[in-house]
């Protein structure tokens, strides 16, 4: 049985290379590419891909939300998150979202195909030096450790701080996400309470902390 493969990146030059690596793999097809995390929920609603490969930060919609949305609303697609990223934060982000495993870019082809096999089993795969990496953090933290406010987020107002840290203005967030100037302003205040921040710089700023955005600082 040939193993639908959707690939979600904003490079194309590392999809390319990603496809045709994996179209000589005689049970695997790759069935479509996205550039951004909205491309690959609206391609994985359409096309009910087995894997998808997933990028973290990439404009729009990154990575994470991108998972969350894929492995709440699309029946039995696996996510695989495949990044250069070794940091737990985006770890710990993107397999609560509900990702089955995690790839650092620097990886060996054969070590992606393992993965998606893996992940196609109902297991979960980490890179080697990642399950170390995330035993070491849980062994660090302390039963007082305050939660990241991340974790206190809404889905929207995930999109809305992603959005205002890409440099989109409130009248171009209202329109791309369908609300009213009045209602993302709202989601503004809102935000910067919740985080404790009082400008768009700060809002930028934990944006690209907490890896919902591909910006760089």
């Amino acid at each position: 049985m040939t193993t639908r493969i959707l690939l979600a990146d904003d490079h194309q030059i590392i999809r390319d290379g990603l496809a045709s690596l994996l179209e000589k793999q005689p049970d695997m097809e790759v069935i479509h590419q996205a550039s951004d995390g909205l491309q690959a929920v609206s391609v994985s609603h359409d096309l009910n891909p087995d894997v998808v490969v997933m990028d973290l930060t990439m404009p729009g919609m990154n990575g994470i939300e991108a998972t969350r949305l894929i492995t709440n609303e699309v029946l039995g697609v696996k996510v695989l998150c495949l990044s250069v990223h070794g940091d737990t934060r985006f770890i710990s982000a993107v397999l609560d979202a509900g990702a089955s495993g995690y790839l650092l870019k620097d990886c060996a082809f054969e070590e992606l195909v393992t993965a998606i096999r893996t992940v196609l089993a109902n297991k979960i795969y980490l890179s080697p030096g990642i399950a170390g990496t995330l035993v070491d953090d849980y062994k660090a933290r302390r039963p007082e450790s305050v939660p990241s406010p991340h974790s206190n987020l809404t889905e929207r107002e995930r999109e809305i701080v992603q959005l205002l840290a890409e440099g989109q203005s409130t009248k171009e967030i209202a329109e791309r996400l369908c609300l009213s100037v009045k209602t993302v302003g709202t989601h503004r205040e809102h935000l910067m309470a919740k985080l404790n921040v009082h400008n768009l710089a700060g809002l930028t700023k934990y944006a690209i902390r907490e890896g919902l955005t591909s910006v760089e600082a």
